[in-house]
């Protein structure tokens, strides 16, 4: 990944960077004003934070952004498959309304202009997309639960409906969340993916020692969003590990539920 900020509190991907039109970008954990396991660039609203710290850093954050005049929107997300979208009737309804639209989504899709759609993560795998043809955004927040109920291949669906999205026209981006090597399961889990038509074999292994599976989340995520016809080499894969490097990325399962998140933003300037 490439460093945006001199501070490194926000990192972007090279394929994403190509794309003049578009502002994007990955938080980490250097540079704000969090305390304690939210320490301390902390974005989320969700989380557990200290609202103060949390608007400090969003201002920070948009401090940032190509223009002030950017909404800045984050779903509250639930493990699930709910696709958002945000247009001019959206745009157009009261705080209240937003809120209660946002609730229970866990990927957000818009063609509007300075419409700032960030997901939050913390050793789950945030997915940006960039339809280059028509000019649409998305970001996705694919925990295992996500993953394996395919809310990647649902975002785009719903793209495809509304915009014309094709997969040959789709860049992608997987980014800081939870290795393979990391990311232990019980066995239902690994029973969950395969009743779903995973494969197998190129997803999962077992650890030799503890017998315990293991699965690998940016390989399943790369085979739906393959199987949507996007080219491999519109792929980019972050390949940084938030359980190993938790001291530059929020991660759950190191620092516990109330910790700070990972916001990946994705905009049309």
């Amino acid at each position: 990944m490439i460093a945006i900020t001199k501070d490194n509190s926000m990192l972007g991907y090279s394929s994403l960077q190509l794309y003049p039109n578009i502002f994007h970008f990955v938080t980490t954990r250097q540079a704000g004003y969090s305390k304690g396991a939210y320490d301390s660039f902390n974005c989320s609203p969700f989380c557990g934070d200290e609202a103060e710290h949390v608007a400090l850093n969003q201002q920070k954050l948009i401090s940032h952004f190509p223009s002030q005049e950017v909404e800045l929107i984050i779903p509250h997300q639930t493990h699930g498959c709910e696709v958002g979208v945000i247009d001019a009737d959206f745009l157009e309804l009261s705080t209240d309304e937003r809120k209660a639209r946002l609730e229970g989504v866990d990927a957000l899709i818009t063609n509007q202009t300075n419409c700032c759609l960030a997901i939050s993560t913390a050793d789950c795998v945030p997915v940006l997309l960039y339809d280059k043809m028509n000019h649409a955004v998305a970001a996705i927040h694919a925990g295992w639960r996500g993953t394996v109920q395919n809310i990647v291949g649902k975002t785009i669906d719903k793209m495809t409906e509304l915009y014309g999205t094709r997969g040959v026209d789709l860049i992608a981006s997987i980014g800081p969340s939870i290795s393979q090597d990391a990311f232990e399961v019980g066995d239902e889990v690994f029973a969950t993916f395969q009743k779903e038509g995973f494969e197998m074999l190129s997803i999962a292994n077992r650890h030799q020692k503890t017998q315990k599976w293991h699965i690998d989340l940016w390989e399943a995520n790369r085979q739906l969003l393959l199987a949507k016809q996007i080219p491999s080499a519109q792929i980019e894969v972050a390949g940084i590990c938030t359980w190993t490097q938790h001291e530059q990325f929020f991660s759950a399962r190191r620092l516990g539920i109330a910790s700070g998140r990972i916001l990946s933003g994705i905009m049309i300037k």
